[in-house]
């Protein structure tokens, strides 16, 4: 697995955090000024952005994590749905199925009424593969992993079609089958602040598995697939004290100076 570099850290770290603010003004960070498509959710608000630039054959897709009380909830519906309409073969977790799955409101003249979030996704990435670009999906927390999903969903029907996939504070999204059939274990990187409590999510012991490469962000260095017993048992003194201060997007902004290129 090649390493992910340390430019490549700090933009996909900055666009993630700037995925929050309502205002998002793409061209101060190099994509075109029609460069930008904003999928919403069931209520209406920002959920990811799609963003590209004429010279660059990277497009990024940036998911915002969990920005309201029911989304939190969500968290809680820890049981599995299947994927088998997404052209998958796995059962998720039901609360980020629901996340991919809720119907998202139109945010353009052309957009359609009644399609959920993955298939008003399709309808903005599609015309960019067929253009030749490659995609690159980056998520925290919630969105982290919802986009693995949707990035394995892409590669199915598109193959080679995704770049990469960088995911910061990401819970887990699926189980031993999820493991094992996940394409793209080789082009995804899992980051991991300090003690942030929400990268042991859901805590059901191998009932629920990450995939990828964990980058592990811990007392000045970095980390490589630390077992999650060891970092687990760090955690625990730091979550009793300060349970979810490591999961802001803002440590993951602090620590870019971790990455060395390599």
């Amino acid at each position: 697995m090649k390493s992910l570099k340390r430019y490549q850290y700090e933009r996909y770290a900055v666009l993630c955090n700037l995925a929050y603010p309502r205002v998002f003004k793409q061209t101060n960070y190099g994509f075109d000024p029609n460069g930008q498509r904003i999928i919403y959710n069931r209520h209406g608000k920002v959920m990811m952005r799609v963003l590209w630039s004429k010279r660059d054959e990277e497009a990024i897709v940036v998911i915002k994590g969990s920005h309201s009380v029911a989304d939190w909830l969500l968290n809680l519906a820890m049981w599995k749905k299947h994927t088998r309409h997404l052209g998958l073969n796995y059962p998720i977790h039901a609360g980020f199925h629901y996340l991919m799955c809720q119907e998202s409101q139109p945010g353009y003249n052309k957009d359609k009424l009644g399609l959920s979030v993955f298939e008003r996704l399709l309808s903005y990435v599609i015309p960019l593969i067929e253009q030749g670009k490659r995609i690159t999906i980056t998520g925290h927390s919630s969105g982290g992993a919802i986009g693995c999903v949707l990035a394995d969903m892409l590669e199915t029907r598109y193959p080679l079609s995704i770049k990469r996939i960088v995911t910061f504070g990401q819970p887990a999204i699926g189980g031993y089958r999820f493991y094992q059939r996940y394409q793209l274990a080789n082009r995804t990187y899992r980051v991991c602040c300090d003690l942030d409590i929400v990268t042991f999510l859901p805590p059901i012991p191998l009932y629920y598995w990450h995939v990828g490469k964990m980058l592990w962000l811990h007392n000045g260095k970095i980390y490589e697939n630390t077992p999650t017993f060891i970092r687990l048992g760090r955690s625990l003194v730091s979550w009793l004290i300060r349970p979810f201060s490591y999961h802001l997007m803002s440590r993951y902004i602090r620590n870019k100076d971790f990455f060395d290129e390599r």
